[in-house]
C-alpha cells in the first residue's frame, strides 16, 4: 500500500499496485494512477535454487573504453555463424556502422585498453592496479597529454604510476619488457604525465622488493627479516641516494641469504630482480663496507 500519493480524482490515499499489469489503481474509484512505472530497485535474479539472488549486469570498469555501459552488435566470429546470408550481411554493415559513429577517443581507448591489460597480464598485476592505470590514462587522454607520443608508452607510464600508487613495486625494467618499449622512454614519459597532471607519489622503497624477491628464489622468512634488519641499518640508509632501490634490495637479499644458510647465486638474484651480476655485485660490496665487515670473514667471493 502506498500512503505518500493521493488519487487526483478522489484525492483517496488508498492506492495499491498491480504487480501483474504494473499499473498503479486507486482501491476507491478504481483510476489508473499510473502504469508502467520506473523500477527503482535492484534487479536480483537467480537461474539456480542453489544460487544466491544477486544484481545482474557486470560491474562499471573502466578498463572498458565505454566503461561497460554500451551495448555491441558482436563478435565477427558469432556473426559469421548466423544460418542466413541476409542476416549475416545486415549485421556486418550495422556493426560497421557502429564503428564508424564512434569519435575519436573511443577508438583509441578501445585500442589502449586492449594494450593495457596485455601489459598488466605479463606483470600479474592485480584488478585494482589496472583499474587505476585506465584511469590515470583516461585522464591524460581527456587533456591532451598523448599527442606526439606513442600509446604504448603512455600505457607502461600509467601502470608504473598506478604500480607506485598501490606500493606495488615493479621496476621500469620489468615494465619495458613487457610492453616493449625502451626504459628511458617510459621514464621521460612517466616524468611528464605525473608532472602536467600534478600527481605525487612516494618514492618507492628498497623493503617493497623483498617479499617478491624472496619469494621467487624460495628463501625463508628468515633470510626475509635478515634482510630487512639489514637495510633498516643507518649504514646501508645512505646508500639510497642515486642508486636503484632494486639493486640495494637484491644485494641485501643476497647476503642475508648467505648469512642463513641459503646460498643463491649472483646470477639467480639479478635475473629475478630484473638487474646485472654487475649492479649486485656493486652494491654487495658497498653495504659490507658500509657495515665495515671483512667479506672473507664470513663468506667467499664467488668465483665465475
Amino acid at each position: 500500500m502506498v500512503q505518500t500519493r493521493k488519487c487526483p480524482e478522489c484525492g483517496s490515499s488508498k492506492l495499491f499496485f498491480d504487480e501483474v499489469k504494473s499499473e498503479l489503481v486507486c482501491s476507491k474509484c478504481g483510476l489508473i494512477v499510473e502504469d508502467n512505472p520506473v523500477d527503482t530497485t535492484h534487479e536480483l535474479r537467480a537461474f539456480d535454487k542453489t544460487e544466491k539472488r544477486s544484481r545482474g549486469g557486470s560491474p562499471l570498469s573502466m578498463q572498458k573504453f565505454d566503461k561497460g555501459l554500451t551495448t555491441n552488435v558482436g563478435e565477427i566470429s558469432d556473426i559469421y555463424k548466423l544460418s542466413s546470408n541476409d542476416q549475416t550481411k545486415k549485421y556486418l554493415r550495422i556493426r560497421q556502422w557502429q564503428e564508424r559513429v564512434s569519435t575519436s577517443i573511443e577508438r583509441n581507448l578501445r585500442q589502449a585498453m586492449i594494450e593495457l591489460r596485455k601489459v598488466a597480464s605479463f606483470l600479474d598485476l592485480p584488478n585494482v592496479v589496472k583499474e587505476e592505470a585506465a584511469r590515470i590514462y583516461n585522464f591524460v587522454l581527456q587533456r591532451g597529454l598523448v599527442r606526439g607520443r606513442s600509446m604504448e608508452s603512455v600505457i607502461a607510464s600509467c601502470i608504473y604510476a598506478a604500480c607506485r600508487s598501490y606500493n606495488i613495486p615493479r621496476t621500469l625494467d620489468e615494465i619495458s619488457n613487457s610492453s616493449e618499449v625502451e626504459r628511458k622512454e617510459i621514464g621521460r614519459t612517466y616524468r611528464f604525465i605525473i608532472r602536467r597532471i600534478g600527481l605525487k607519489l612516494i618514492p618507492s622503497s628498497s623493503k617493497d622488493y623483498i617479499s617478491r624477491f624472496a619469494s621467487a628464489l624460495h628463501l625463508s622468512p628468515k633470510v626475509q627479516q635478515k634482510a630487512l634488519e639489514i637495510l633498516d641499518r643507518k649504514e646501508v640508509l645512505d646508500l639510497t641516494s642515486g642508486r636503484g632501490p632494486a639493486g640495494i634490495s637484491a644485494a641485501a637479499l643476497y647476503i642475508a641469504a648467505l648469512l642463513n644458510d641459503e646460498k643463491r647465486t649472483q646470477r639467480e638474484v639479478a635475473d629475478i630482480a630484473g638487474i646485472t651480476e654487475v649492479t649486485i655485485r656493486n652494491r654487495y660490496k658497498e653495504i659490507l663496507e658500509k657495515l665495515k665487515i671483512e667479506e672473507g670473514s664470513f663468506l667467499k667471493e664467488e668465483k665465475k
